[in-house]
């Protein structure tokens, strides 16, 4: 049983990070490019009270924990009025892609608390803890960065893509954004029943050029959790 607390305590913290700072920087980039709506909310902050959703903050983060051995989750999404910006469709592109952004420094920063924890710190009790932080919380980032960078609407990634289309190519794609919620799930129980690995093929390939780029600085190898239910994932070569 203390087993359990202690690994709910470790990954509570990077998960409740993630999702705070992944949702402020949208507001805060709204903000710089002319919509207040986050900031009059009080969204532009890094308390995670101002975030939390009960669902995506809370008993998600501790189903995919007890399910698959790592934890994300969502919190309640930072409002964006487009009409205050400048130019739209671009700077809606930009805000969407603040929020994995700050995901992909974050899991930088626990990178370089791994490194530390190995070749630095010297008590062997913070060494551990301090490692087992840092696993959890590159685990953490970059599943929640390659989740978000998915083109589909409502995600980041479908704003991001919706962004560079033409105008009218784009109007129209957005209008899938109704349906974003059905296919994520129709991705996901073909992924849990049938043989088809469309999901983890589209995030493998997102998680893959990151998994390079922290190993390139010398930081970490990807944390095993990541690889494992990423590799667990993926269609035989064979």
């Amino acid at each position: 049983m203390p087993q359990i607390f202690e690994t709910i305590a470790i990954w509570a913290v990077p998960v409740l990070f993630a999702i705070t700072l992944h949702e402020a920087a949208h507001g805060w980039v709204a903000s710089m490019l002319g919509d207040q709506t986050a900031r009059r909310m009080g969204r532009i902050t890094m308390n995670p009270l101002r975030h939390i959703d009960p669902f995506g903050t809370v008993i998600l983060p501790l189903m995919m924990l007890f399910t698959f051995g790592i934890a994300f989750g969502a919190a309640k999404p930072v409002p964006v009025d487009p009409r205050n910006f400048k130019q739209p469709q671009l700077d809606m592109a930009l805000v969407a892609l603040a929020g994995p952004a700050s995901n992909f420094v974050m899991a930088c920063f626990w990178a370089a608390m791994i490194t530390l924890s190995l070749y630095v710190v010297q008590d062997k009790q913070i060494a551990v803890l301090m490692f087992k932080l840092g696993q959890a919380g590159v685990a953490v980032n970059v599943l929640l960065m390659s989740l978000n960078l998915l083109p589909i609407p409502p995600l980041d990634g479908g704003k991001v893509v919706a962004g560079i289309m033409p105008p009218t190519m784009a109007a129209s794609f957005s209008k899938l954004e109704r349906y974003g919620i059905i296919i994520l799930v129709v991705l996901i129980a073909l992924e849990l029943t049938t043989s088809m690995r469309i999901f983890s093929t589209m995030i493998f390939m997102l998680v893959k050029p990151f998994m390079i780029i922290l190993e390139t600085l010398s930081l970490i190898h990807i944390s095993e959790p990541t690889r494992l239910l990423v590799q667990s994932r993926m269609p035989s070569s064979a």
